[in-house]
């Protein structure tokens, strides 16, 4: 009985009372192209952890979502880690290409089945050990290759973002999202 109290006011918290269907408002945000998996992905980013970044980026200045990021330390008194809440996101540093994600919903929406996906994301940073040799990598996998061969270095941040992924093609989109020039 709690846990179904805890639900209900988990949706109340987040909820309007008027549907999203209804009425003329609308919210229009920036919208982003992502990679994951070698398919485009379409993403807001709302708030970030670093100032600067998230004057950069036109976001919320949220520090509270360092928070979300595991403990870098075991417990003394446990022994455990404190799991975190993101997932990692690669942005390039010297070369223009869209982020690489390393995790997405399965499908977008309430339906998705893949626990991994956080819409929550921590920094590393990837820079090409020779910008002549740079390419667009479109996958995690892509990416830790290119480590591998020594072709780029990765810098993990504590640079926290909240960017939902919110349109993955042909493979769906959060209901009630549409973008212009496409149908989801």
């Amino acid at each position: 009985m709690a846990a179904t109290a805890a639900v209900l006011a988990a949706l109340m918290a987040c909820s309007t009372t008027i549907p999203p269907t209804v009425g003329p408002e609308k919210a229009h945000l920036p919208l982003l192209r992502g990679w994951f998996e070698g398919q485009e992905v379409l993403y807001v980013t709302t708030d970030v952890s670093d100032a600067n970044m998230a004057r950069a980026k036109h976001a919320n200045y949220a520090p509270l979502l360092a928070n979300a990021l595991p403990d870098s330390q075991t417990s003394e008194s446990s022994g455990t880690r404190r799991q975190g809440a993101t997932d990692r996101v690669y942005g390039t540093t010297n070369f223009q290409q869209a982020s690489v994600f390393a995790s997405a919903p399965r499908p977008v929406g309430p339906a998705n089945t893949y626990t991994a996906y956080s819409p929550l994301w921590q920094l590393v940073q990837v820079t090409w050990v020779d910008a002549m040799q740079a390419r667009t990598l479109t996958s995690e996998e892509e990416v830790l290759e290119a480590q591998d061969k020594g072709l780029v270095t990765l810098q993990v941040t504590r640079v926290v973002l909240n960017c939902p992924i919110i349109h993955r093609g042909r493979l769906g989109a959060l209901p009630g999202v549409s973008v212009d020039g496409r149908t989801p």
